[in-house]
């Protein structure tokens, strides 16, 4: 049976490293589930969401030199536009409760600095720094730079 990329298939895993599992489909082909395919949340040991045996849907991703790469959390099916949970996490609050620093209005912030604002500034922290990268190098050694003979 040949594995079509997109396609939804069971599986079963059948070994488990510390960056992934391995997945056996059907037709007997063996494709892997990088760990960071694994959930939609952050996952730092593979073994606490899967051990070997289990029965799981994985969605073919791409299938290369005869690797396979495997997602679960793509095979999970979300309703249109509906985003992962990363973006699902409530807003982080200090610790007096109130909105943190990074989810207050943004209101009181200047605009955005233009490119040649930029480029200017660039330009004369450089030569401050050029001028006095000369003047600390001039001093070590003895004056113009001229050689003592």
């Amino acid at each position: 049976m040949s594995i079509e990329i997109g396609s939804k298939v069971q599986g079963k895993v059948t070994g488990i490293t510390n960056f992934g599992a391995f997945v056996e489909l059907p037709g007997g082909s063996t494709g892997l589930v990088h760990i960071s395919e694994v959930a939609d949340s952050y996952v730092k040991d593979v073994n606490d969401h899967l051990t070997v045996g289990d029965q799981v849907e994985v969605k073919v991703i791409s299938e290369k030199d005869g690797k396979i790469a495997l997602s679960i959390k793509k095979a999970i099916d979300r309703p249109e536009g509906k985003p992962s949970s990363y973006s699902q996490r409530p807003p982080r609050q200090s610790r007096d409760g109130g909105p943190s620093r990074d989810s207050r209005s943004k209101g009181n912030f200047k605009p955005k600095e233009s490119f040649e604002d930029k480029m200017s500034r660039f330009l004369k922290t450089s030569e401050e720094n050029l001028s006095t990268l000369k003047r600390s190098t001039e001093t070590k050694r003895g004056g113009r730079g001229g050689r003592r003979g």
